[in-house]
């Protein structure tokens, strides 16, 4: 026979319940009608509004860390020589520069597949797909320390060009500068 249960883990265990059921019931159902609220005024927005609005938000998002990741680990250690031969510190730098690089075309390709679901960012984005094609040896480059001038003018001009496009369509870009932990998770 199974022992009772205290009466002090009743409440506990209630609250556990609840929980559950409001987020099992909370959860999306995955199809794309509208869902109605029980004042019949309010209509929430339809699946395919919320999804354009996200687009942008992730839009932004993945674009804002690409030119956050470039322009802190590429272009300002660049600029300051950090990847000539003989300069302190320049192995670490080199390796963060190879990293990021990878990290803002990743990002760079989530942005413009991002951009896929809203009509607006599409049109202005699409353009823009060969030259972030264009990077994806640059993570390489960075870490045999074989970039140079013009390397880093592509970037910044493809940033540039993604930022642009982003702030036409009323999504606008500012850098998000991620950690080396950030980094170091994009495969």
């Amino acid at each position: 026979m199974p022992r009772p249960v205290p009466l002090r883990r009743l409440p506990a265990a209630l609250l556990l319940a609840c929980a559950l059921l409001v987020a099992t019931t909370a959860c999306d159902s995955g199809d794309d009608q509208q869902m109605v609220s029980s004042d019949a005024s309010v209509v929430a927005p339809t699946a395919t509004a919320e999804k354009q609005r996200l687009a942008k938000t992730r839009f932004v998002a993945n674009a804002g860390l690409a030119a956050g990741a470039a322009y802190q680990w590429i272009v300002k250690p660049y600029r300051a020589g950090k990847f000539k031969k003989g300069t302190d510190g320049r192995t670490l730098a080199v390796a963060k520069a190879g990293l990021a690089g990878g990290f803002a075309y990743n990002r760079l390709k989530a942005a413009a597949g991002n951009a896929k679901a809203d009509p607006l960012l599409s049109q202005a984005v699409a353009p823009l797909t060969a030259g972030i094609e264009s990077l994806k040896e640059l993570a390489a480059k960075f870490r045999k320390g074989e970039a140079g001038d013009s390397d880093i003018g592509t970037l910044e001009g493809v940033i540039d060009s993604v930022k642009d496009a982003g702030k036409s369509a009323g999504a606008e870009v500012t850098n998000q500068i991620p950690s080396v932990s950030q980094l170091r998770a994009v495969p």
